[in-house]
């Protein structure tokens, strides 16, 4: 992945990430609420960052038999927290996630894929697809910074985080408005379920998929 996601740029920036986690916590709500997770599901956090979607899981009911965050960053994974027994974390990157594939029910990638590339983007849903493999079910859930611009209000919205995401990128750059949509298809993975979040924290979408 490129220099600005690098592990050296989130570690700098662990120790103040947890501080905006209440403005992605609707948006993980609502992908954990699609992504249904079971008691028998074999879950895997692509950029699990601090831990808020672990952390989020670990308090449904029902909630999968083994859930593992990954990330780059030692120090977003220390910040982690304690989290229920068979659960863990791993320190990996999204592009070459260190587990086994073909044994994994469900991926969330949540605040990922519009800080890359269309081809890093690729290189990431080819192991989520490795992840999942042939697992009858299997599905992954993402979840974007998105502004609807069929609206005039959404029109002004996206205008807004472009903007501040290109002013101030070091800052603002995980802003960037993305519908993943075509890259989800792109890589074969078939769209079934989409909500869009305008307000309650950052404006959001979150789409389930699954493999073609």
């Amino acid at each position: 992945m490129g220099a600005a996601n690098s592990e050296a740029t989130w570690d700098a920036h662990a120790a103040r990430y947890s501080s905006q986690e209440r403005f992605e916590a609707h948006a993980i709500a609502a992908a954990l609420r699609l992504a249904e997770p079971g008691p028998g599901d074999r879950l895997v956090d692509l950029a699990t960052g601090t831990g808020a979607v672990l952390r989020a899981l670990a308090q449904r009911r029902p909630r999968p038999a083994t859930a593992v965050g990954v990330d780059r960053s030692a120090n977003m994974l220390s910040r982690v927290g304690a989290l229920p027994e068979d659960w863990r974390t791993v320190q990996g990157d999204a592009g070459r996630v260190p587990l086994p594939g073909r044994e994994t029910d469900v991926v969330i990638c949540s605040y990922l894929l519009h800080l890359l590339t269309s081809d890093e983007r690729q290189t990431v849903l080819a192991e989520v697809l490795r992840l999942l493999g042939s697992t009858p079910g299997g599905r992954l859930v993402v979840v974007t910074p998105w502004a609807d611009r069929s609206t005039p209000g959404g029109r002004a919205m996206h205008a807004a985080l472009c903007g501040l995401a290109r002013a101030r990128p070091a800052a603002w750059g995980g802003l960037m408005p993305l519908d993943p949509t075509p890259d989800l298809e792109r890589a074969r993975l078939v769209p079934t379920d989409r909500v869009q979040l305008p307000r309650g924290g950052y404006p959001s979408l979150v789409i389930r998929a699954r493999p073609a």
